[in-house]
Parts: structure tokens; C-alpha cells; sequence
């Protein structure tokens, strides 16, 4: 999966906080961008993010309504997964990152790794 630039993290935090699949239109609506974006320009944005993987898109008459392929923490996951293949160095990225975390980050990671022990 590849990175997304800004405008296709904006789309895809409104696709995520969507209870359902909506259309460009809709999308187009509750963009906060701070910036005018013509309907084509969206349109475009949620194209590229179907060729990507990164949406599903459902004709619903004449227009395609989109929604995520995963939620926004598998995608978060799956880009520090990324992040840690690219560093060449992944025990010490991790090394790095546990230093870093809060106590509850901490338990949270305790927690995830007991239970994937158990799978």
C-alpha cells in the first residue's frame, strides 16, 4: 500500500468517520480542506484511491458510492509495518519506539503480543 498525500488523507478521514458508503458529492460536502475543490478534482482523488486499494466503489445508479477497504487502524498499522521494513533495520526502529511510549502504550503492547501468543 502506498503512502497517501494530503488531500487523499483528507478524503480518506471522511470516508473512515462515514457510517456508510457515500458519493463524491457527499464527499465533496464534508471536505475541510480549507480550500475550494471542484467536484472533478474529487472525483479524481477517489479514483486514484480505488487504483490504489485504499476504497471500495459500489455503482448506486449513475454514481459510485465509496467506502474504505480497511479501517483507518489496519491502515495505520499497516504503514508503520512500512515504515519498519524500510528502515533495513526493524529491531532497532522498534527498540527505538518502545523507549519512547507512555506506561499505557506500553501495557497496550504487553497486551497485543500476549494475545498473539495465544492465536
Amino acid at each position: 500500500m502506498r503512502c497517501l498525500g494530503e488531500l487523499e488523507s483528507a478524503v480518506m478521514r471522511v470516508l473512515w468517520d462515514s457510517v456508510e458508503p457515500i458519493k463524491v458529492r457527499e464527499v465533496l460536502l464534508r471536505l475541510d480542506t480549507g480550500r475550494s475543490l471542484a467536484y472533478t478534482t474529487v472525483l479524481t482523488v477517489l479514483d486514484n484511491l480505488h487504483r490504489k486499494g485504499w476504497v471500495q466503489r459500489d455503482l448506486d445508479g449513475r454514481a459510485y458510492r465509496y467506502r474504505p477497504t480497511r479501517t483507518r487502524e489496519e491502515a495505520a498499522a499497516r504503514s508503520l509495518h512500512q515504515v519498519l521494513v524500510a528502515s533495513g533495520a526493524p529491531d532497532v526502529v522498534l527498540a527505538h519506539f518502545v523507549a519512547s511510549v507512555s506506561d499505557e502504550q506500553a501495557e497496550a503492547l504487553r497486551t497485543a503480543l500476549r494475545e498473539r501468543q495465544r492465536d
